[in-house]
Protein backbone atom coordinates (compact mmCIF):
# COMPACT_ATOMS: atom_id res chain seq x y z
CA UNK A 1 0.00 0.00 0.00
CA UNK A 2 -1.03 2.56 -0.87
CA UNK A 3 -1.24 6.19 -2.60
CA UNK A 4 -1.73 8.91 -0.38
CA UNK A 5 -2.85 12.99 -1.18
CA UNK A 6 -2.40 16.00 1.35
CA UNK A 7 -4.10 19.46 0.27
CA UNK A 8 -4.15 22.43 2.33
CA UNK A 9 -7.23 24.51 2.34
CA UNK A 10 -5.98 27.47 4.31
CA UNK A 11 -7.39 28.77 7.66
CA UNK A 12 -5.62 25.33 9.64
CA UNK A 13 -7.70 23.30 7.21
CA UNK A 14 -6.54 20.12 5.33
CA UNK A 15 -7.74 17.15 3.51
CA UNK A 16 -5.91 13.66 3.49
CA UNK A 17 -6.76 10.71 1.41
CA UNK A 18 -5.48 7.36 1.15
CA UNK A 19 -5.70 4.75 -1.12
CA UNK A 20 -4.95 1.02 0.88
CA UNK A 21 -3.65 -1.30 -1.50
CA UNK A 22 -4.37 -4.56 -0.22
CA UNK A 23 -5.33 -8.53 -0.82
CA UNK A 24 -8.92 -8.43 -1.38
CA UNK A 25 -9.10 -11.51 1.43
CA UNK A 26 -7.29 -8.91 4.14
CA UNK A 27 -10.43 -7.60 6.37
CA UNK A 28 -10.94 -3.95 7.25
CA UNK A 29 -13.20 -2.76 9.98
CA UNK A 30 -14.55 0.60 8.99
CA UNK A 31 -13.42 3.87 11.13
CA UNK A 32 -14.44 3.81 14.82
CA UNK A 33 -12.99 5.67 17.76
CA UNK A 34 -11.10 3.47 19.68
CA UNK A 35 -9.72 4.58 23.30
CA UNK A 36 -5.83 3.05 23.07
CA UNK A 37 -2.82 3.59 24.65
CA UNK A 38 -4.98 5.93 26.72
CA UNK A 39 -6.25 8.14 24.02
CA UNK A 40 -8.98 8.55 21.88
CA UNK A 41 -8.45 8.18 18.04
CA UNK A 42 -10.59 7.31 15.27
CA UNK A 43 -9.43 4.47 12.27
CA UNK A 44 -10.04 1.89 10.20
CA UNK A 45 -9.12 -1.40 11.69
CA UNK A 46 -7.20 -4.48 10.19
CA UNK A 47 -9.10 -7.39 11.30
CA UNK A 48 -5.99 -9.24 11.06
CA UNK A 49 -3.18 -7.66 13.14
CA UNK A 50 -5.13 -4.90 14.77
CA UNK A 51 -3.51 -2.59 13.38
CA UNK A 52 -3.85 0.55 11.39
CA UNK A 53 -2.26 2.70 8.44
CA UNK A 54 -4.33 6.18 8.41
CA UNK A 55 -6.22 7.66 11.96
CA UNK A 56 -6.86 10.69 13.60
CA UNK A 57 -6.73 11.49 17.36
CA UNK A 58 -7.83 13.54 20.15
CA UNK A 59 -3.92 14.63 20.42
CA UNK A 60 -4.96 17.33 17.69
CA UNK A 61 -3.12 14.74 14.96
CA UNK A 62 -3.32 12.82 12.01
CA UNK A 63 -0.73 10.02 11.15
CA UNK A 64 -1.06 8.52 7.63
CA UNK A 65 1.90 5.22 6.62
CA UNK A 66 2.96 4.13 3.62
CA UNK A 67 4.52 0.48 3.29
CA UNK A 68 8.50 0.74 2.58
CA UNK A 69 11.15 3.67 1.59
CA UNK A 70 12.80 5.16 -0.86
CA UNK A 71 12.89 1.72 -2.96
CA UNK A 72 11.50 -1.54 -2.81
CA UNK A 73 13.20 -3.69 -0.35
CA UNK A 74 13.91 -7.17 0.84
CA UNK A 75 11.86 -8.44 3.89
CA UNK A 76 13.66 -9.54 6.86
CA UNK A 77 11.40 -11.19 9.18
CA UNK A 78 10.66 -11.69 11.82
CA UNK A 79 10.14 -7.67 12.66
CA UNK A 80 9.54 -6.86 16.34
CA UNK A 81 6.91 -4.70 15.52
CA UNK A 82 3.87 -4.33 13.06
CA UNK A 83 3.67 -0.76 11.56
CA UNK A 84 0.25 -0.82 11.96
CA UNK A 85 0.63 -0.36 15.83
CA UNK A 86 3.86 1.80 14.77
CA UNK A 87 0.74 4.49 13.79
CA UNK A 88 -1.53 4.27 16.49
CA UNK A 89 1.80 4.93 19.05
CA UNK A 90 2.41 7.95 16.95
CA UNK A 91 -1.30 9.18 17.36
CA UNK A 92 -1.12 8.52 21.35
CA UNK A 93 2.27 10.58 21.82
CA UNK A 94 1.75 13.93 23.94
CA UNK A 95 4.43 15.68 22.48
CA UNK A 96 4.86 14.67 18.56
CA UNK A 97 8.64 16.10 18.11
CA UNK A 98 10.29 14.59 21.53
CA UNK A 99 8.25 11.34 20.94
CA UNK A 100 10.01 11.29 17.17
CA UNK A 101 13.61 11.77 18.30
CA UNK A 102 12.82 8.93 21.25
CA UNK A 103 11.17 6.55 18.91
CA UNK A 104 12.83 3.36 18.87
CA UNK A 105 12.87 2.54 14.94
CA UNK A 106 15.08 -0.80 15.35
CA UNK A 107 13.77 -3.67 13.40
CA UNK A 108 10.49 -2.23 12.43
CA UNK A 109 10.09 -3.26 8.15
CA UNK A 110 10.41 0.62 6.19
CA UNK A 111 7.91 2.89 5.99
CA UNK A 112 6.80 6.01 5.00
CA UNK A 113 4.78 8.07 7.64
CA UNK A 114 2.92 11.83 7.22
CA UNK A 115 1.95 13.66 9.96
CA UNK A 116 -0.43 16.07 10.24
CA UNK A 117 -0.21 17.85 13.16
CA UNK A 118 -2.01 21.28 15.11
CA UNK A 119 -1.08 21.06 18.73
CA UNK A 120 0.67 25.00 18.21
CA UNK A 121 0.59 25.47 14.33
CA UNK A 122 -0.40 23.50 11.68
CA UNK A 123 2.46 21.32 10.82
CA UNK A 124 3.13 18.75 7.95
CA UNK A 125 5.78 16.40 8.84
CA UNK A 126 7.38 13.96 6.87
CA UNK A 127 9.48 10.62 8.28
CA UNK A 128 10.94 7.54 5.83
CA UNK A 129 12.40 4.46 7.92
CA UNK A 130 14.73 2.67 5.56
CA UNK A 131 15.76 0.04 8.05
CA UNK A 132 18.46 1.19 9.07
CA UNK A 133 18.04 5.49 9.31
CA UNK A 134 15.20 7.91 9.99
CA UNK A 135 14.81 10.48 7.50
CA UNK A 136 12.37 13.47 8.76
CA UNK A 137 11.90 16.72 6.95
CA UNK A 138 9.05 19.14 7.86
CA UNK A 139 7.24 20.18 4.48
CA UNK A 140 5.41 22.79 2.78
CA UNK A 141 1.75 23.39 3.62
CA UNK A 142 1.22 22.78 -0.24
CA UNK A 143 -0.29 19.77 -2.44
CA UNK A 144 1.44 16.51 -2.14
CA UNK A 145 1.43 13.20 -3.47
CA UNK A 146 3.20 9.59 -1.98
CA UNK A 147 2.90 6.48 -3.77
CA UNK A 148 4.46 3.37 -2.00
CA UNK A 149 7.59 1.97 -3.17
CA UNK A 150 6.87 -2.05 -2.39
CA UNK A 151 4.13 -1.59 -5.45
CA UNK A 152 5.11 1.21 -7.07
CA UNK A 153 8.61 1.74 -9.28
CA UNK A 154 9.86 5.33 -9.78
CA UNK A 155 8.65 5.65 -12.80
CA UNK A 156 5.06 4.87 -11.98
CA UNK A 157 5.61 7.39 -9.07
CA UNK A 158 6.58 10.66 -11.55
CA UNK A 159 3.19 9.11 -13.87
CA UNK A 160 1.20 10.05 -10.60
CA UNK A 161 3.25 12.86 -10.09
CA UNK A 162 1.93 14.20 -13.53
CA UNK A 163 -1.86 13.04 -12.53
CA UNK A 164 -1.70 15.45 -9.71
CA UNK A 165 -0.14 17.77 -11.26
CA UNK A 166 -2.99 18.02 -14.37
CA UNK A 167 -5.43 17.76 -11.21
CA UNK A 168 -3.68 21.02 -9.44
CA UNK A 169 -3.62 22.68 -12.77
CA UNK A 170 -7.75 22.54 -12.50
CA UNK A 171 -7.89 24.77 -9.39
CA UNK A 172 -10.60 22.84 -7.46
CA UNK A 173 -9.60 21.27 -4.51
CA UNK A 174 -12.61 20.61 -3.03
CA UNK A 175 -12.72 17.10 -0.99
CA UNK A 176 -15.05 15.68 -3.62
CA UNK A 177 -12.88 16.18 -6.66
CA UNK A 178 -9.65 15.21 -4.57
CA UNK A 179 -11.48 11.86 -3.85
CA UNK A 180 -12.49 11.37 -7.09
CA UNK A 181 -8.96 12.04 -7.96
CA UNK A 182 -8.17 8.84 -6.11
CA UNK A 183 -11.24 6.81 -8.20
CA UNK A 184 -10.41 7.75 -11.70
CA UNK A 185 -6.86 9.05 -11.48
CA UNK A 186 -4.66 7.38 -14.46
CA UNK A 187 -4.68 6.09 -18.03
CA UNK A 188 -6.82 2.51 -18.12
CA UNK A 189 -4.43 0.83 -17.07
CA UNK A 190 -5.27 -0.57 -13.71
CA UNK A 191 -1.76 -2.28 -12.73
CA UNK A 192 -0.57 1.65 -12.39
CA UNK A 193 -4.10 3.87 -12.40
CA UNK A 194 -4.50 5.40 -8.31
CA UNK A 195 -7.43 3.15 -8.16
CA UNK A 196 -5.02 -0.22 -8.96
CA UNK A 197 -6.43 -3.60 -9.68
CA UNK A 198 -3.38 -6.47 -10.15
CA UNK A 199 -3.71 -10.19 -9.70
CA UNK A 200 -3.21 -10.70 -6.37
CA UNK A 201 -3.59 -7.06 -4.72
CA UNK A 202 -5.90 -4.02 -5.43
CA UNK A 203 -7.31 -0.83 -3.64
CA UNK A 204 -9.64 -2.73 -1.89
CA UNK A 205 -10.50 1.13 0.04
CA UNK A 206 -10.23 4.64 0.49
CA UNK A 207 -10.08 6.65 3.53
CA UNK A 208 -10.39 10.74 3.37
CA UNK A 209 -9.40 12.60 6.45
CA UNK A 210 -10.96 16.29 6.68
CA UNK A 211 -9.74 18.89 9.37
CA UNK A 212 -12.35 21.63 9.22
CA UNK A 213 -11.51 24.64 12.42
CA UNK A 214 -12.23 21.95 14.99
CA UNK A 215 -13.81 19.17 13.17
CA UNK A 216 -12.51 16.11 11.71
CA UNK A 217 -14.80 14.52 8.71
CA UNK A 218 -13.63 10.80 8.01
CA UNK A 219 -15.34 9.36 4.66
CA UNK A 220 -14.45 5.71 4.14
CA UNK A 221 -15.21 3.86 0.83
CA UNK A 222 -14.88 0.10 0.39
CA UNK A 223 -14.27 -0.20 -2.98
CA UNK A 224 -14.99 -3.79 -2.86
CA UNK A 225 -18.87 -3.56 -1.72
CA UNK A 226 -19.12 0.39 -2.69
CA UNK A 227 -20.39 0.86 0.68
CA UNK A 228 -19.47 3.95 2.64
CA UNK A 229 -19.10 5.30 5.71
CA UNK A 230 -19.11 9.06 7.22
CA UNK A 231 -17.45 9.78 10.78
CA UNK A 232 -17.70 12.73 12.28
CA UNK A 233 -15.66 14.13 15.52
CA UNK A 234 -15.39 17.39 17.22
CA UNK A 235 -12.24 18.16 18.89
CA UNK A 236 -10.91 19.40 21.84
CA UNK A 237 -14.26 19.83 24.05
CA UNK A 238 -16.27 16.30 23.08
CA UNK A 239 -15.98 13.36 20.40
CA UNK A 240 -19.26 12.62 18.63
CA UNK A 241 -19.86 9.96 16.10
CA UNK A 242 -22.30 10.08 13.16
CA UNK A 243 -22.18 6.90 10.44
CA UNK A 244 -24.16 6.80 7.57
Amino acid sequence: MCTVTFLYKGDNQFALTSNRDEAPARKTISPKIYNDLGIKMVYPKDELAGGTWIGASEQQRVVCLLNGAFELHQRKLPYRKSRGLVVKEFLAASDIRLFCDSYDFDNIEPFTMILVDWNESLKLIEIIWDGKEKHQRDLPLTAHIWSSSTLYTDEMKALRKDWFEDFKMKGDFSDDTIFNFHQTAGTGDPTTDVLMNRVFVRTVSITQIRKNNNDIAIQYKNVLTDEISNTNLQLKTSWSITER
